[in-house]
């Protein structure tokens, strides 16, 4: 089984250079589902009963049935964005301490993870979902973890969210084209596929791998923020968090270290809990 996984990556890219060299846009477009299906997301059994307990309506947006979740609270709305391969359970530390402030929690599972339908997930339909929830919810904070982190960028970016106080980005990467050309060494694929698929991607989104970058759309967020980032991130470089910071308007940053990528602990919450009182 080792030895399989091992080697998995190498047969799917050598599978999709070969699909290429007879069919370029099947090839292509079955490259882009590979990087937008998550590998993980289900929900783990320690988190089952903490989500069962706050499940809130399910919402249809686009062709999805989106799981939300709902913790209430007198106090003012948050809403939380959790990363790829993860679901709303990865909130359960966090919404003890947001409980005691009396802060009142929304969560919802991405397209593609948790209890929400779908198979595929990138950050301009998770910022599209997000909006949806921004307007059904109100929220006056946002807190998001690494894809959730940069699809609150790339949303408010876009759709600038009027009563918002306060966005916290655990993690968050800045640079998109960083992950996909890991993604591409990993996989052992060409040069070609890619530029077809930087083509793809810009037709599909109206931006190029080089455009899609979270530091050039935090350069129109005014949004008091704070950035969390631990300084040995395994999955997310530090540098990434002081791009983010060199272009946010009105920011703060945290370096931890020992948080890992997760930065789930509990001395990072209380500094959440400072910084949106």
């Amino acid at each position: 089984m080792k030895l399989i996984k091992k080697y998995l990556p190498k047969i799917i890219g050598f599978r999709l250079n070969s699909l290429y060299r007879i069919n370029k846009n099947k090839a292509v477009k079955k490259t882009y589902r590979v990087f937008c299906t998550p590998r993980g997301g289900k929900v783990l059994p320690k988190h089952v009963e903490f989500l069962k307990k706050s499940k809130h309506e399910v919402v249809n947006f686009q062709q999805y049935k989106i799981q939300t979740y709902h913790w209430k609270g007198k106090g003012r709305t948050v809403l939380l964005v959790h990363g790829w391969d993860s679901n709303s359970g990865r909130w359960k530390n966090l919404v003890k301490f947001l409980q005691k402030e009396n802060y009142n929690v929304y969560a919802f599972d991405a397209p593609a993870q948790g209890y929400s339908s779908g198979r595929l997930l990138n950050v301009p339909l998770y910022a599209n979902c997000l909006k949806q929830m921004i307007e059904l919810y109100k929220p006056s904070i946002l807190i998001g973890h690494s894809m959730g982190g940069l699809s609150i960028l790339f949303n408010e970016f876009k759709f600038p969210t009027p009563q918002l106080e306060k966005i916290v980005s655990l993690g968050a990467p800045s640079e998109v084209k960083k992950i996909l050309y890991d993604l591409k060494k990993i996989l052992g694929l060409n040069q070609r596929i890619m530029n077809d698929l930087e083509l793809y991607f810009q037709e599909k989104f109206g931006y190029t791998f080089d455009e899609f970058c979270g530091a050039e759309f935090a350069q129109h967020i005014s949004t008091p923020s704070l950035l969390i980032h631990d300084a040995y991130d395994k999955v997310v470089p530090i540098q990434e968090a002081y791009d983010l910071q060199n272009g946010l308007q009105n920011v703060s940053m945290i370096k931890t270290e020992g948080g890992g990528h997760s930065l789930n602990r509990d001395d990072i919450h209380q500094a959440i809990i400072d910084f949106i009182n």
